[in-house]
């Protein structure tokens, strides 16, 4: 973790009229041209504001693609998040770092303060893009990568957003890495979810997806309960040496008892078998299922404790809280950054508590 004396800044030049033009319409993705500063290092790049409804926030995400030079710390792209609803500005960074420590493949992430024209636009979260450079900075096998854009992510063959059969298996994805012909292995993985008959489904599945990754990924989203997890904030990642399929965690935000808008969510709100085709047809597996239960177990014991991330939790909190202070859009709401980590804390307890009560659900 970055201590708050390392938090890099970052200094963006954007001229007048190209802000301008980004502003003409929030919802454009089409990109215009800015320089960063970075250390005194200067980069040409390309800026789009980036998500979805945090685009009408008065503090902006940005998505920045580097040209020249074409690398910025081995990446070729970098989100910059403001996590504009989240009170504690950590739950993003914290969720990443705990898939990480419980065995998933997730995206690193660090804080920094961004100048935009010399004004102050405060404190911001640096997520690293999963893409080839991704893959190449962790030795992996190069394989292709979809992003999970929307609810048809969900491994039917039925829409999320219409509850209509699907037009193609790929709706809902978004090939950030390969060639078309990958998106094949995407559709034939769909369709075998979904027809693979039920005593086949243990021999077969495993051809398909590396399932203890799976179920790890499964109980980090259950854990810090991410709602939107199952059909949505992920990437997928196919391995070219195995050929099996594994999920990565993005934008999560809306964890650790907070939604999308920064309210409450009670411990209990999201089951522990979690949702989408394909949780539900692992976990009909008895043996997937024991192992599940076995990992959930394991995490209620060591990681997923107020103990464990109770450090973790202050660490980050001491390390922004002068930046939180000097940010402009959140400076007034340095009373509620700091109740934070006790309410976070008090999450971790409640709803390990009522994950542990469902146990044993996954017995019969």
């Amino acid at each position: 973790m970055d201590k708050g004396k390392n938090i890099p800044e970052y200094s963006l030049f954007i001229h007048p009229m190209a802000i301008a033009e980004l502003k003409r319409d929030i919802w454009v993705d089409e990109p215009i041209a800015a320089k960063l500063t970075v250390h005194k290092r200067k980069y040409e790049i390309d800026l789009a504001y980036r998500g979805s409804h945090i685009r009408d926030f008065k503090k902006k995400s940005y998505f920045l693609s580097f040209h020249k030079p074409p690398l910025f710390r081995q990446a070729k792209e970098v989100h910059l998040n403001a996590e504009y609803m989240d009170p504690s500005f950590i739950r993003n960074k914290l969720s990443l770092d705990f898939f990480q420590d419980i065995g998933c493949l997730s995206p690193t992430s660090r804080f920094v303060t961004l100048k935009l024209n010399g004004r102050n636009e405060g404190l911001y979260l640096e997520l690293e893009s999963v893409d080839e450079h991704f893959l190449a900075k962790r030795d992996l096998p190069k394989g292709a990568i979809f992003y999970a854009v929307d609810g048809d992510a969900n491994f039917s063959l039925m829409s999320d957003l219409d509850e209509d059969v699907k037009e193609s298996l790929d709706f809902g994805y978004e090939l950030k890495y390969g060639t078309p012909q990958d998106a094949y292995h995407l559709q034939d993985m769909i369709i075998r979810i979904n027809t693979v008959p039920r005593p086949d489904f243990e021999q077969e599945i495993v051809k398909l997806i590396d399932v203890d990754r799976y179920l790890r990924w499964l109980a980090g989203v259950v854990l810090t309960q991410n709602y939107d997890g199952f059909v949505h904030n992920y990437a997928l990642y196919r391995n070219g040496d195995t050929g099996l399929f594994e999920m990565l965690p993005w934008d999560y935000d809306a964890t650790w008892g907070r939604d999308i808008h920064g309210e409450e969510m009670e411990a209990d709100y999201l089951r522990i078998e979690g949702f989408n085709t394909l949780s539900a047809r692992v976990l009909d597996v008895k043996g997937f299922r024991m192992q599940y239960k076995r990992l959930l177990e394991e995490l209620l014991e060591h990681q997923f404790t107020v103990a464990y991330m109770k450090p973790k939790i202050d660490e980050l909190h001491q390390a922004i809280r002068p930046y939180v202070q000097k940010d402009p859009y959140e400076k007034d709401n340095l009373d509620a950054f700091d109740q934070e980590p006790a309410f976070i804390c008090k999450f971790i307890e409640e709803r390990a508590a009522y994950v542990r009560s469902q146990l044993g659900r996954l017995d019969s």
